[in-house]
């Protein structure tokens, strides 16, 4: 993977700039899209066989046992890529580095891993608590999902659900207390009843902050929820 050049990637000053080049993004050869075909060909694509709920890897693509065992409140897991580096580079770009360019491009990844012909009725995206929203100046999730939304032409509902509660970061937690960490923090008082919706978050690792949200639509009715992610976590206590 030699292509993916942390050095270059990170001495990237101008990503729009790039993008409107038409140069690839990771190694700024000549490009028909976000990324040249070696650099495309070389991101990290998750296994062929997967848990269709946690996305996490299987033998057989069929739910797995421990979603069986104990399931989620949502009801399908999608992810694009594998968290990984050049991945992680760019979402880190995106969130931290206020790199907005890179929320269309990611969220064109997620675009091709989803089903044209079972769509959700609306996307909402994962909240934000307003003091994380004032100290970042955007929802990182809201800008992959309007493009998302614009792409699939799915109603977008950004508003609709809030983040009533101001959890430390599940970053570093250990994955058993984030279940525990983000109890409660959400809220929504909408009829859903009988939608089918599409919760959007930008990684997904154990699962816990989709399955707290998802928690909340289906005490409004929700009668299918999905779970999309740019990006998941392949190792549970990562």
């Amino acid at each position: 993977m030699s292509i993916f050049c942390r050095k270059f990637l990170n001495s990237r000053l101008n990503i729009k700039q790039a993008l409107l080049s038409k140069s690839c993004l990771l190694c700024g050869g000549a490009a028909q899209s976000d990324f040249c075909s070696p650099c495309g060909d070389s991101l990290p694509h998750l296994p062929p066989h997967y848990c269709p709920v946690c996305a996490l890897p299987a033998t057989e693509s069929r739910v797995c046992g421990a979603c069986l065992a104990n399931p989620p409140a949502f009801h399908l897991g999608l992810a694009a890529v594998n968290y990984a580096f050049p991945v992680d580079a760019l979402l880190h770009s995106l969130k931290y580095q206020k790199n907005l360019a890179i929320a269309p491009v990611l969220a064109d990844l997620l675009v091709r891993r989803i089903d044209a012909g079972a769509l959700p009725d609306f996307i909402v995206p994962m909240p934000l608590h307003p003091v994380r929203l004032r100290e970042r100046g955007f929802n990182q999730a809201l800008e992959i999902a309007r493009r998302v939304s614009k792409r699939l032409d799915i109603p977008l509902l950004p508003a609709i659900c809030r983040r009533v509660k101001d959890t430390p970061s599940q970053t570093g937690l250990p994955w058993k207390e984030r279940g525990k960490n983000i109890r409660d923090a959400f809220a929504c008082e909408t009829d859903l009843s009988g939608k089918r919706i599409a919760m959007l978050d930008d990684v997904m690792t154990t699962g816990s902050t989709l399955n707290e949200l998802a928690k909340i639509l289906r005490k409004c009715g929700a009668a299918h929820i999905s779970g999309w992610v740019v990006a998941r976590t392949l190792s549970g206590d990562s």
